[in-house]
């Protein structure tokens, strides 16, 4: 998957907004689970979360330790950080993952549980966890990455050989930063270990099964775990699903021409809001100030950090919601009135995410990529004229694969057994997760039930005000019965 916040961290920001959610939300029972302890195999002793982690008030952490490599079950053991909100005691409990890979987990619980109707708050706790390699466990690291990526970055569409060879020399040294801070974790950071370290989870919490929630990456975590544990799986909700038919590699080709059918449909709801943006009356107009602003910006950048990369980060990054249409929107508008400070403001931001030394870990090593750089210079180059904003700048984003150093995994074949089914939901116009490989999921999970909502925003149950999606999310959480066919639902109204 391309460089992204997760869906569920920024779809939650956003409605957490919007409907003034604090956090203490939701149903009063359930507010405090004191710090206890779960007995037995593995026991959990549930306290105070780790400082500097991402978890909200009334969250409660544990820790687990599991196996470094499960083919050495005795060896060398990694730590895990779990997180949980609700009542100890509840009937239930929803394990989610909030998406990535490499996405830490711990403030996943709050804002899912709090998003939650007080019927399902009730009969669930909600937990979650960094996965192994990432955030308060045993995190992987690539070092001090600052001097490798500088801002201006130079435009993502290589003008000529030597801007090409410039960026792949980048990730070439990315690659080899992270082999020498992290060597004898990266073998082992793949989503295949990631599900056994969730049914050590599930152990420890007493479970017999495994109710899960994940959205985007997540959604492979929780086929991988099925396909490696189906007699133990329960009810497991997939939302904005990942292809299982493709490598990662592959997926980003796929992403491509739906970023950019998303980027359309964003130049077109900005062009109704001419009188708040002034960006053009059409979609074309739109689309043509863009391409103008972008060629200054490469030209003379912003501050002196803000080029064309930056401006294509920017939208990149507010396409997988149109709650954050506005972000692009208001940044080009101010700058075209000579303002720049929110351009700047963005880039400052964006650029923290530079290097994500868990999702390069994860990707990297969960399928094979090509090691011939030609092959990654040809591949994009086709796909370019058809997504012309993304193809370069998804390629880069995980070109230092191309030179990981650590061996790829043997891939799960997901729906290799049979698997009990599951309920797939999915956006129409996703352009992270396109519609397809929902499709294929579905086809690969025998029985499960796919529901496609008429929109085109990642991350569907709970944080997309659609109230349809969420109706049927609930009642399978709560029943366990999915919908008798595969169905639609109309897309919310956009913002």
């Amino acid at each position: 998957m391309t460089r992204r916040p997760s869906p569920l961290a920024r779809r939650g920001a956003a409605v957490a907004a919007a409907l003034g959610l604090v956090a203490l939300a939701g149903p009063q029972a359930a507010h405090a689970a004191p710090a206890a302890t779960v007995t037995g195999p593995a026991a959990l002793h549930w306290s105070t979360c780790p400082a500097g982690s991402e978890a909200p008030r009334g969250t409660y952490c544990a820790t687990l330790e599991v196996p470094l490599d499960y083919a050495r079950p005795n060896g060398r053991q990694i730590k895990l950080t779990l997180s949980m909100v609700g009542a100890l005691n509840a009937p239930h409990t929803l394990v989610v993952n909030p998406g990535g890979p490499g996405e830490p987990g711990i403030g996943a619980p709050k804002l899912v549980w709090s998003s939650m109707p007080e019927n399902v708050a009730s009969a669930y706790n909600v937990v979650s966890f960094d996965p192994r390699g990432v955030g308060a466990g045993t995190p992987v690291s690539c070092g001090d990455t600052s001097k490798l990526i500088k801002h201006p970055a130079a435009p993502y569409t290589p003008a000529n050989a030597a801007q090409e060879q410039a960026r792949s020399t980048v990730a070439r040294k990315i690659a080899e930063q992270c082999s020498a801070h992290a060597k004898d974790l990266l073998p082992y950071i793949t989503t295949a270990n990631a599900a056994r370290d969730m049914d050590r989870i599930r152990t420890a919490l007493h479970r017999d099964k495994l109710d899960y929630l994940g959205y985007s990456y997540g959604t492979r975590l929780g086929a991988t775990y099925a396909t490696l544990f189906p007699a133990r799986t329960g009810r497991m909700i997939l939302d904005s699903v990942v292809d299982p038919t493709v490598t990662t590699y592959g997926s980003q080709y796929e992403q491509n021409p739906a970023l950019q059918h998303r980027a359309g449909q964003f130049f077109a709801w900005a062009a109704k809001k001419d009188a708040t943006y002034h960006l053009g009356t059409t979609q074309a107009k739109v689309a043509a100030t863009w391409d103008a602003v972008r060629a200054k910006l490469a030209a003379h950048p912003a501050g002196g950090r803000a080029g064309s990369a930056e401006l294509d980060d920017l939208l990149a990054s507010a396409m997988y919601t149109d709650l954050f249409w506005s972000d692009p929107a208001q940044a080009v508008s101010d700058y075209r009135r000579g303002d720049a400070s929110t351009l700047l403001g963005a880039t400052d931001q964006l650029a923290l995410g530079d290097v994500d030394p868990a999702r390069l870990a994860y990707n990297c090593v969960d399928d094979a990529w090509p090691r011939d750089w030609a092959t990654w210079h040809r591949d994009t180059a086709a796909a370019a004229p058809k997504a012309p904003l993304f193809a370069w700048q998804n390629t880069w984003f995980s070109a230092p694969c191309a030179y990981w150093k650590a061996p790829t995994a043997k891939p799960v074949k997901i729906g290799s057994v049979k698997v009990p089914p599951i309920l797939l939901l999915q956006a129409k116009d996703d352009p992270a997760t396109p519609v397809v490989g929902a499709q294929r999921m579905q086809k690969a999970l025998s029985g499960s039930r796919l529901l496609v909502s008429g929109g085109g925003n990642h991350g569907q149950y709970l944080f997309d005000g659609n109230a349809c999606m969420d109706r049927a999310g609930s009642r399978y959480l709560l029943t366990g019965k999915l919908p008798a066919a595969n169905g639609t639902c109309p897309a919310p109204s956009a913002p």
